[in-house]
């Protein structure tokens, strides 16, 4: 895809959403579920959608939360439920409207106070520090809902659901509320109880509590905090206008950190953001065009970190080197973590998933650790972290988690708050950026060239996905090289790829299509050179092309 030529350039006003009228459609437009487009779609990441395009309205909302009390009433679920939220304009319509459902139909719901906002993060947190105080007091399970559309552009909303181990449910479950949910909407919300905001408010089921303070205090049994404190860093973050920016101030405090705000500023229409690669507004932290604000700072600290609205991503800009790709900074956070966490058993393994870096490998070789290759998903970490067996567990998109220095569970949701400040334990540890470290890990084991490109597929070759294999491929060779696999499974847990993955003795590629539009995704990553990645890459689409039109 060409490069924007606004990209990294603050938006402008007509770049901006006209969030007056995204509310209005939230509200006064139904949602026809005879539309596959305006159905309940639950991806590896919830429901998103946008209430320009009938996919994110009101009636989702109050179905998808209706259906998800009744899962919880089938599995005996009746805890608290713990609620989260980020700033897209349409996340709090959402959250009032769970909240009106979820008070008609007698469920605790515990909420930041002062109708604040909670991340992703947090949420898991909050789930399992309560789950393992009901298993010591016979107590109920608790759950969460999570509002939030992740990085995805201000007019898009997204709601998730968390079960008891705190972390993305798996496919069974959100495909039975996915069910449930447009069941109801093709009934016209026959069996969906609600009660009015006001009414919820006043029913004694909504209960507004600080998640903050918990969390921030916690934070230093998972990252040496006090190590951070005592290298006397200079820290400067740019929440992106995200659900955790009134975290920073009390963590600074808390631990006596020097964190500087360089943007404060919360916006549903996110005004303040430079464009991304495409001319969109869109706050990834791993994209150096959404990036560009943070960017412009980077000499100023000796770290500077950033997040995406519901903070399961974090961003890393160094000094000199500036933003770190994901790729990178998953390498050198799993190298630092295995040389300094004593209390972690010799038995816990790496996760990641089978389309991140090759150099996770490499480096869990030399450190003689178990890698689990995983598919797309970070739902397929969950067990691992809840069981404390894996011991880290990352995406190549900027998601990870890790278990406390005790070796015991964190959180098993994406946790970009712990990614962030474990990349100032270890500059305050080693006196070394991460930039720095992934130069020397370079040195060690080879530089590698990665690439993800989308391209266009039809519906028909997109259900044509599910049967590539060796066979179909029919190919021996891959950019000059020898081909070593053709996989359709996952080494680390044997689940399918839903798409395939190519090795050779320097590279691989992997692609898989996209769960929600007629795209699919080509992954490629070499150990020799640009030129080799490209001719990966040119290879890959020729095989799929071929393969799919046989």
């Amino acid at each position: 895809m060409a490069i924007h030529q606004r990209a990294g350039q603050t938006a402008s006003q007509t770049d901006l959403v006209n969030i007056p009228k995204l509310m209005s459609h939230y509200y006064s437009i139904k949602p026809n579920v005879d539309a596959a487009e305006q159905r309940v779609t639950f991806g590896t990441s919830g429901h998103r959608g946008t209430a320009f395009q009938a996919s994110f309205n009101q009636d989702h909302i109050w179905a998808i939360t209706q259906a998800v009390v009744d899962y919880r009433q089938s599995v005996n679920i009746d805890g608290p439920l713990f609620l989260g939220i980020d700033t897209h304009a349409l996340s709090y319509a959402a959250y009032v409207s769970a909240i009106e459902v979820l008070a008609a139909n007698k469920v605790t719901v515990n909420i930041q106070q002062h109708d604040g906002f909670t991340p992703t993060p947090v949420v898991s947190h909050a789930i399992i520090c309560a789950n393992r105080e009901a298993a010591l007091t016979g107590a109920a399970l608790s759950d969460g809902l999570i509002i939030t559309p992740s990085h995805n552009p201000p007019q898009d909303g997204g709601i998730k659901y968390n079960p008891p181990h705190g972390g993305p449910a798996e496919g069974n479950i959100t495909a039975w509320i996915e069910s449930r949910a447009n069941d109801y909407l093709r009934a016209g919300l026959k069996g969906v109880n609600k009660l009015t905001y006001a009414d919820a408010l006043a029913s004694g089921y909504v209960h507004a509590i600080d998640l903050i303070n918990p969390y921030v205090a916690d934070l230093v049994n998972v990252v040496d905090m006090h190590a951070i404190a005592k290298a006397k860093l200079k820290l400067g973050v740019d929440p992106l206008g995200g659900s955790g920016i009134h975290y920073w101030a009390p963590i600074a405090k808390h631990y006596g950190i020097d964190i500087t705000l360089v943007n404060d500023k919360v916006d549903p229409s996110f005004s303040f953001m430079s464009l991304d690669k495409d001319g969109k507004i869109r706050m990834d932290c791993s994209s150096p065009y959404a990036m560009a604000g943070l960017l412009a700072h980077k000499e100023s600290f000796d770290l500077c970190v950033g997040n995406d609205p519901d903070y399961d991503r974090h961003g890393i800009v160094c000094p000199g080197t500036g933003l770190m790709d994901p790729n990178h900074y998953l390498a050198v956070a799993i190298d630092y973590l295995l040389t300094h966490r004593p209390e972690w058993s010799e038995q816990l393994s790496i996760g990641k998933t089978l389309v991140s870096s090759a150099l996770i490998d490499k480096i869990c070789a030399f450190h003689g650790k178990k890698l689990l290759e995983v598919p797309v998903g970070f739902k397929w970490f969950v067990d691992g972290l809840a069981e404390a067996t894996i011991a880290f567990g990352g995406e190549e998109s900027a998601g990870a988690a890790f278990l406390r220095r005790d070796g015991t569970t964190w959180c098993t949701d994406k946790d970009g708050f712990i990614l962030v400040l474990l990349a100032a334990e270890m500059l305050a540890v080693t006196g070394k950026t991460p930039g720095q470290r992934h130069q020397e890990l370079v040195a060690q084991f080879g530089q590698s060239f990665y690439k993800r490109i989308d391209s266009p597929i039809s519906l028909e070759n997109k259900a044509k996905f599910a049967k590539l294999n060796a066979e179909t491929l029919n190919a021996t060779m891959l950019a000059g090289e020898k081909i070593d696999a053709v996989l359709t499974h996952a080494p680390g847990n044997n689940a399918s790829i839903g798409g395939i993955k190519v090795t050779t003795a320097n590279g691989w590629f992997a692609a898989r299509p996209s769960g929600t539009e007629a795209l699919f995704k080509i992954y490629g990553e070499s150990f020799i050179s640009e030129q080799h990645l490209a001719d990966i890459i040119k290879d890959a689409q020729a095989l799929i092309d071929k393969a799919l039109s046989a």
